[in-house]
């Protein structure tokens, strides 16, 4: 059965950094496209970052909102997705999860439907 575990929220301080993690399990890294997404109160999910790797390769993407300030990578070892996030500020506060599928190319979005399997969600709270 694939299954994705997000980890690593928490309380931070405006200016502070948290790294979050999203185990996979049920499949490898390669050929899948991993996305970040987060949903604050009475929010939209949306996407906040999406990464795809094949022989080797890795495309990211990231919403305007984080780009500079997050920053998506992989261990394919520990078949584990991280989302290193710095410079974190109020309205980065949401409950965070990754979503997972396959595909035949390097590509991804940060469309929410189109992903078709989905971890639990951490809680990120900025806050002073």
């Amino acid at each position: 059965q694939l299954q994705l575990v997000e980890s690593g929220g928490g309380l931070v301080q405006p200016g502070g950094s948290l790294r979050l993690s999203c185990a996979v399990s049920g499949f490898r890294l390669d050929y899948y496209a991993i996305g970040w997404f987060r949903q604050a109160p009475g929010k939209e999910r949306e996407g906040v970052s999406c990464a795809h790797s094949s022989g080797g390769v890795t495309n990211t993407n990231y919403a305007d909102s984080v780009k500079g300030r997050f920053t998506i990578s992989r261990d394919n070892a520990k078949n584990t997705v991280y989302l290193q996030m710095n410079s974190l500020k109020p309205e980065d506060t949401a409950v965070y999860y990754c979503a997972a599928r396959g595909t035949s190319n390097r590509f991804c979005t940060s469309d929410v439907s189109w992903y078709d399997t989905w971890g639990q969600g951490t809680q990120v709270t900025v806050s002073s």
